[in-house]
């Protein structure tokens, strides 16, 4: 009985390991994304709002018609 608890264990173990393996590498590559995304919608706010006082502080255009 010893020997099959042993033979479990020991055919179980790889799984275990690739499993988590996995798991965390597709943690890692869903975090990065998660701060790419943040990265850039903060990035996206900085210009619009730069775009908005640049668009405030010039005169206003006239037309040539």
């Amino acid at each position: 009985m010893d020997d099959f608890w042993t033979n479990a264990l020991w055919s179980l173990t790889p799984t275990v390991l690739v499993g988590s393996i996995f798991w965390f590498v597709l943690r890692s590559i869903f975090r990065a994304d998660r701060r790419e995304r943040e990265a850039y919608a903060r990035e996206e706010q900085r210009q619009r709002a730069q775009r908005m006082t640049a668009d405030l502080t010039q005169p206003p255009k006239k037309d040539v018609s």
